[in-house]
């Protein structure tokens, strides 16, 4: 996987309880199979939310890259409206910051609830996960029934929104072809981009969650 950093021991106690820098992870990229340890390794975007300011960068920087704009024939980045991105950053009081995107879980409840049957060929719901990992809508088969989007926000992030027009499920992340502009565009490096184990826990990442447990960290209260 090139010169991408590694999930270390540091992260790893972060992640189990969000100590120090209180990482968590978002999203994945892929997986291999690593045959000494039988151990599976995916890529994925984590956050520290004490170098998180909420100043939605992220935001902007993946909204522009996911809905490109075309100017004299070629294709750009658009304009960057933080209302289309795929990560969103939640602002609670006392002051925490909790940026959130599509955690691409392992189980993948929003596939779960698809009520479409699978293509006889291909085997995919009207959700269904790519070779990249992310989490693909098929607008075509896409009833709009928003049980995608209710699994999620029962059972993890609550990303998955429903377009208000069609009721079909956006918002999940696409990582940006393996280089995901949220990460490369944040100011202040509270986003990494990492290899750490598939089998992460992914109980409890909503925002509100999140935002309780660091508050009670940061702040020594109980909300």
């Amino acid at each position: 996987m090139g010169n991408s950093k590694q999930y270390t021991r540091r992260h790893f106690l972060q992640d189990m309880a969000l100590g120090g820098g209180g990482l968590i992870v978002l999203g994945s990229y892929g997986f291999r199979i690593i045959k000494d340890t039988e151990l599976n390794i995916i890529k994925a975007i984590s956050v520290n939310f004490e170098k998180c300011a909420g100043c939605r960068t992220c935001e902007s920087a993946c909204s522009a890259y996911n809905h490109p704009i075309v100017i004299d024939g070629q294709k750009v980045n658009g304009l960057g409206n933080p209302h289309y991105s795929n990560i969103s950053v939640y602002h609670f009081n006392p002051d925490v910051d909790i940026p959130v995107t599509c955690a691409i879980c392992p189980d993948t409840p929003c596939i779960s609830a698809c009520p479409v049957d699978p293509d006889v060929i291909t085997g995919r719901k009207a959700l269904y996960r790519d070779k990249n990992m992310t989490i693909k809508n098929d607008i075509e088969r896409c009833i709009g029934c928003m049980q995608c989007a209710e699994a999620c926000k029962e059972l993890r992030s609550g990303i998955i929104q429903p377009n208000p027009q069609t009721n079909m499920p956006e918002r999940m992340c696409t990582l940006c072809d393996g280089n995901p502009q949220c990460v490369k565009n944040c100011p202040y490096d509270a986003l990494e981009y990492i290899e750490m184990p598939a089998d992460r826990d992914l109980i409890d990442l909503a925002p509100l969650q999140i935002a309780k447990k660091l508050i009670n960290q940061l702040y020594n209260i109980n909300v």
